[in-house]
């Protein structure tokens, strides 16, 4: 028992080779040598969690390789300190605001300059990875003879998400490391893969265990390690003509998922290797170039502020979560959905429903997520072990937190919770998730309303992060904070928000999607006006997302906030009713407005029949701008930059124009405003611009 207990100690506690001095020269990083001469060199930045890579870092990383190329020890490790992990990339603060191309050029190159100093170190190289390494991080393991995995170690170049491609010698190292069909793809996507997943490309020449690691040094430093060594396969695929010919490939793949126009960084990349791959020195140099116009690109510049919003977001969540079970009434596609979410995120779930069918079709549902999500077999099995089938509603007794996902009818809402209120535990917390009704109209019927809050997550809740915190004048403000603890502690991005009708999200939407409705009524064919929101950036159309989301919900939702806004609403198709009467409501039912198979619109490979407009463009996306600043105003959410944030993680709404406030912003507040008069001039009320505009900066 006890050998057991020292191998899991053993894991947890990382071999850093021998004790530093406390009073060591460096800032970041600590230098000692072993009994071998084998010289330890410790990444630890100084008051952080965990690594990044920042300008003063790298400088500081230059002096250490001079000392190193004094001393020439007989090798040299590479490691974090950080329980962590290696190196988390960039920081990406240093990125905010670049405007000037050749600045940010002198800058990479100053950086490129460092890593090169490393790689030509005249003693055995070896990076020794645990966790995250990512980006700026793994440019620094490659720039290294030779790297060793621990089991628990992350890959990945995620540059893209931020509108850039690998700046530190990264789209060099790597394809002529790894075979480019597999390397380039990856530094495409962002995507990132496990230790074995490495090992088996060829990016790490081992995979060992924390316990084993000073062999595994002892190894690569005397020679012993089987190191990966490209293959023939890579010399031919860097040959000009076949670079041409897979690079054209490579462009096709990108543009089904990101347009050139909106999104640069792919292509670049291809370009980059299209044109240099075969030529080490040349692409070295032309990535830096190229790194440095990405940089200071629109795109760039608002992918980055998005990450910032994601940040931000989380610490919305705060820490210090309390709820351990979570009990879900009504297993239907949202209930079942955030129940298998939760479930998988390591908490105890029960799942109630009237039927035993709709809890089995979301346990099946759950398995197929559990089996994308989950890497390991086991974690599969234990995550459905935590969803439980609660047919007798039993969980409600000792359940922490009660989500209800029942059909958005008043009366049921206020039946359900008649019989909820008398068994719950005394602090426990009583969340709706609705999207129409308002907390105001729950309440009523409740003998403690303090303890109702709305939780509203968005569809599909494996993809979409965002989920509105909702309170309402007399939520207990502690509760409140618990469940925003929640939200964070299920990897999700909680928005505080004051109950009205339509929260933020859907009040944003509706406008888009019901204006969608309206052009179908004009006689526009449903592929342009889908067009029109996808040549703005939307992921998808509003005429397919409202078969998404169902045209059912669609109507309620509408009808609700008409009920609110009036005309400042588009008018809802009568057709549209009879659509919803016969049962057509899009996804769920197989048909809407287009026909639906395993899941996937059938477009029928579409094209629009004509060029969407610029008017219609502005007709969709115009009042999802005017809406956020008539909810600012309003004090529904009492932050811009929250406001962008939710939007982007709430819809998918084109994340490279960094949110309908900042695309107002960046269009000019005057032009948004003149422009929503024009739209008011030919279309009616429904365009009026908000008077918060007059205050909006």
């Amino acid at each position: 028992m006890d050998s057991q207990i020292m191998n899991v100690l053993g894991d947890r506690v990382l071999e850093l080779g021998p004790k530093p001095d406390a009073e060591g020269p460096y800032k970041n990083f600590k230098l000692t040598r072993d009994a071998d001469g084998v010289a330890w060199l410790l990444f630890d930045r100084e008051g952080t969690s965990a690594n990044t890579l920042s300008a003063d870092l790298i400088e500081e990383l230059d002096k250490v390789l001079a000392e190193l190329e004094g001393q020439r020890p007989t090798g040299l490790v590479i490691r974090s300190a950080k329980k962590s992990g290696f190196i988390a990339g960039a920081d990406v603060n240093a990125f905010r605001g670049a405007t000037d191309v050749a600045a940010v050029e002198t800058e990479i190159g100053r950086a490129h300059a460092v890593i090169d100093r490393l790689e030509a170190l005249r003693v055995p190289s070896v990076a020794v990875i645990h966790g995250f390494c990512l980006g700026g991080g793994l440019e620094v393991a490659l720039a290294c003879q030779m790297r060793i995995a621990i089991e628990d170690a992350r890959f990945g170049f995620p540059e893209v998400m931020l509108g850039l491609h690998p700046g530190l010698g990264g789209t060099v190292r790597f394809t002529q490391l790894v075979n480019p069909m597999q390397s380039m793809p990856l530094m495409l996507t962002g995507k990132t893969i496990d230790a074995r997943k490495a090992k088996s490309l060829g990016l790490v020449d081992a995979v060992t265990q924390e316990r084993h690691v000073r062999n595994a040094v002892k190894d690569a430093v005397s020679g012993r390690l089987k190191r990966s060594r490209p293959g023939m396969l890579n010399n031919v695929l860097s040959l000009g003509p076949v670079r041409g010919f897979l690079a054209g490939r490579m462009r096709s793949e990108a543009a089904k998922v990101a347009p050139e126009a909106h999104y640069p960084a792919p292509y670049a990349l291809i370009d980059l290797w299209e044109k240099h791959g075969g030529d080490r020195r040349a692409m070295l140099s032309a990535e830096k170039t190229s790194f440095a116009r990405l940089m200071v690109t629109p795109t760039a510049q608002n992918l980055i502020r998005v990450f910032f919003l994601r940040e931000q977001m989380k610490k919305l969540a705060g820490s210090g979560n309390k709820i351990e079970h979570v009990h879900v009434i009504g297993a239907g596609a949202m209930g079942g959905d955030i129940a298998a979410w939760c479930a998988g995120q390591d908490f105890r779930v029960t799942l109630a429903d009237m039927k035993p069918e709709p809890i089995a079709g979301a346990i099946k549902r759950a398995a197929d997520l559990y089996g994308k999500i989950l890497r390991k077999r086991t974690a599969v099995r234990d995550a459905l072990d935590r969803l439980m089938p609660d047919i007798q509603a039993e969980g409600v007794r000792n359940a922490d937190l009660i989500i209800e996902a029942v059909p958005e009818k008043l009366e049921l809402k206020q039946k359900v919770y008649a019989g909820l209120e008398p068994v719950m535990k005394p602090g426990a917390i009583l969340a709706t998730n609705t999207s129409s009704i308002p907390l105001q109209d729950l309440r009523t019927t409740l003998s403690r309303p303090e303890r109702l809050l709305g939780l509203h997550f968005f569809n599909p809740v494996s993809r979409l992060q965002l989920v509105e915190v909702v309170s309402h004048d007399g939520t207990d403000a502690q509760l409140l904070k618990e469940a925003l603890a929640f939200v964070g502690a299920i990897d999700r991005l909680p928005l505080p928000v004051k109950s009205s009708p339509g929260f933020l999200v859907n009040r944003a939407l509706t406008p888009y999607m019901l204006e969608a409705m309206v052009m179908l009524d004009e006689k526009i064919d449903k592929t342009v006006i889908d067009a029109a929101a996808k040549k703005f950036g939307m992921p998808m159309g509003p005429i397919e997302l409202a078969d998404q989301v169902g045209l059912d919900i669609c109507l309620d939702v509408g009808d609700m906030l008409r009920s609110k806004f009036g005309d400042m609403l588009p008018p809802t198709p009568a057709w549209l009713r009879e659509k919803v009467a016969k049962g057509e409501l899009g996804r769920k039912t197989g048909k809407g407005f287009y026909t639906w198979k395993d899941g996937k619109a059938d477009t029928g490979g579409m094209s629009a029949i004509s060029e969407p407009s610029a008017e219609m463009i502005d007709r969709l996306m115009l009042p999802m701008s005017n809406v956020c600043v008539a909810c600012l105003r309003e004090g529904i959410v009492d932050n811009a930059d929250v406001v962008d944030g939710a939007v982007i993680f709430g819809t998918g709404y084109a994340p490279f124009r960094g949110g309908p406030l900042n695309y107002a912003r960046t269009r000019g507040v005057d032009n948004v405003v003149s422009t929503l008069d024009a739209l008011t001039d030919k279309f009616g009320r429904r365009f009026t611009p908000d008077a918060g505009w007059e205050n909006f900066k």
